[in-house]
């Protein structure tokens, strides 16, 4: 899944850097000592702050149209960033919970005598029935 948004640009006071919010996600602050870094810096944090909310099972909050966000400073300009959160997910998704299923004794002891993973089997499914790898 992919996600874009809006995050403001603020150039730091001694001009070597910039502080990037990201409106569409309260709290969502970070920074880089230039404009590449910055970027870098607010796809990972805006990445983070998303997954976080998944996990904690939220929901993706909605990007504004960029035109409609404003900066905060005359200094500051908008500008969009791109979440890859399939791939930010394999990377740094962690958390996992148990879930208890219900499968037929034949099943099981023929899947217990294969030496099936069910855990692995169980997510690969999911996977493949919801399209995200």
């Amino acid at each position: 899944m992919k996600l874009v948004y809006g995050a403001c640009f603020y150039p730091y006071e001694n001009g070597t850097g910039y502080t990037v919010v990201v409106p569409d996600l309260p709290g969502c602050v970070t920074g880089g000592d230039d404009l590449a870094s910055a970027i870098e810096m607010a796809v990972d944090a805006a990445s983070g702050w998303v997954l976080d909310e998944l996990e904690s099972g939220g929901d993706v909050p909605p990007a504004s149209e960029l035109r409609r966000i404003v900066p905060e400073s005359p200094d500051g300009f908008v500008n969009a960033i791109v979440l890859d959160m399939d791939e930010y997910a394999e990377k740094y998704g962690n958390k996992a919970i148990r879930k208890n299923v219900t499968i037929p004794n034949w099943l099981n002891t023929r899947a217990e005598q294969k030496g099936i993973n069910f855990s692995q089997v169980l997510k690969k499914a999911l996977e493949e029935m919801l399209h995200v790898s």
